[in-house]
């Protein structure tokens, strides 16, 4: 079953019972208006669904036992290059670096990679910690990291 409304759709299972209720529920939350600042990550009753779904559900972030942490780089007005990053259980605002200047280009691996090293030096060495991020550069830094691990032990 899908429900389409302004482009926007979504679909269940198909032996998913959605009953009307849930629907206008499902039509209501897409018709809110807000920022993307106002997310907000609920796991109980229709949500939880939703969100289990998700990417990160799909990969056992929600249930991770440590620090759950994503980071992604923005191009501001002006050619301004940053990252940011937000613990998904400790959320506080202005957690972003800038890195560079407008010179360099518009690349974000540094302010990306210098978002991650701040989360690294956040968090203690014996917490498990889950970094979610869409920087081809930084994935191949870790690797590369994680594998130097591997041959010195």
């Amino acid at each position: 079953m899908a429900i389409s409304e302004d482009h926007a759709s979504c679909w269940v299972h198909k032996d998913l019972t959605v009953t009307a209720k849930r629907i206008q529920a499902l039509l209501t939350a897409a018709r809110a208006l807000g920022g993307k600042e106002e997310c907000q990550v609920r796991l109980t009753g229709i949500e939880r669904e939703y969100w289990m779904g998700t990417e990160i559900g799909r990969l056992g972030g929600y249930g991770f036992r440590g620090k759950v942490t994503a980071g992604d780089g923005s191009n501001q007005k002006g050619s301004k290059m940053g990252a940011g990053f937000v613990n998904l259980r400790k959320k506080r605002k202005r957690q972003q670096r800038k890195v560079g200047c407008e010179e360099e280009g518009s690349s974000l691996n540094r302010p990306e990679l210098a978002a991650f090293v701040s989360v690294l030096r956040g968090t203690l060495v014996t917490t498990p910690m889950l970094y979610l991020c869409d920087n081809q550069a930084l994935l191949k830094a870790v690797k590369g990291l994680v594998k130097a691990g591997k041959r010195r032990q």
